[in-house]
């Protein structure tokens, strides 16, 4: 699959998997699973992780910038202010101007306030941000999305640090078959299988933190997701037989005595 980089806005990505940096037991470790995932992309909490300060310990001084692209969001912002300050921060700070916005709307179940998230897009689209945006699996706001000038729509699985999975497979694929940018799976895998399950639908690709980092060896989960999403993609690629309701005989009956 060397041969099948991601584009998105003009910018070249060769893995499928894109993790984040949440929940680890500390830094070594985070450093480890994201090497052990094959990520290129790595997602960092403006809010909650120090990546401004460089007097302090620092997550990014374990991240090599010509090996990684690191993408701040907005986790824990629910409201547009917020989510618009953290965004400034981290381009402030020369992090970068890629953002994964999220723009939250509900403490319990995470889910993101889909109105004050399009009206944040179209904010920081605006003021020359490449907006990644999180987002529930309705179809009709990907496209607000895509309207606003998103490149690439995140459409949640299940919610955040659920490990359900794919609750809504119909939704996403009327996504993947609606939007003519690329889709990011983001939220709610639970396993392998999950990542799989997701690139098989048509995914481009899936970005997922707690089902690695709260593992019980979240290095050999890392190394799992890298496999299961490898298998997707190809499985997606090659194309799958047709469903049928009867066998059909893997050896021709046909002209036999």
């Amino acid at each position: 699959m060397q041969n099948d980089p991601l584009i998105i806005a003009g910018r070249e990505f060769q893995s499928r998997l894109w993790v984040g940096t949440g929940k680890y037991k500390d830094f070594a470790e985070t450093k480890k699973a994201i090497e052990a995932s094959g990520a290129d992309v790595v997602t960092v909490a403006v809010r909650r992780v120090n990546i401004t300060d460089r007097s302090k310990e620092n997550l990014l001084d374990y991240l090599d910038p010509k090996k990684y692209t690191i993408l701040p969001n907005t986790a824990g912002c629910y409201n547009v202010e917020d989510a618009l300050r953290y965004a400034r921060l981290a381009r402030a700070a020369g992090v970068s101007d890629l953002i994964k916005l999220e723009v939250l709307g509900d403490e319990r179940t995470l889910f993101p306030d889909t109105a004050g998230l399009i009206e944040a897009a179209r904010i920081l689209v605006k003021e020359g941000f490449i907006v990644f945006p999180y987002t529930n699996d309705d179809p009709i706001v990907a496209q607000k999305l895509v309207d606003v000038g998103c490149p690439a729509v995140m459409p949640l699985a299940a919610p955040i640090g659920s490990g359900l999975g794919i609750r809504n497979p119909y939704n996403l694929k009327i996504i993947m078959e609606m939007i003519k940018v690329p889709i990011i799976v983001d939220a709610g895998v639970g396993t392998a299988s999950d990542a799989a399950f997701a690139m098989e639908l048509g995914a481009n690709a899936v970005l997922m933190n707690t089902a690695i980092a709260g593992a019980k060896d979240p290095i050999a989960m890392a190394e799992a997701m890298k496999y299961g999403v490898y298998a997707g993609r190809l499985a997606y690629t090659a194309g799958r037989i047709p469903r049928k309701l009867y066998a059909t005989a893997s050896s021709p009956i046909e002209g036999m005595l």
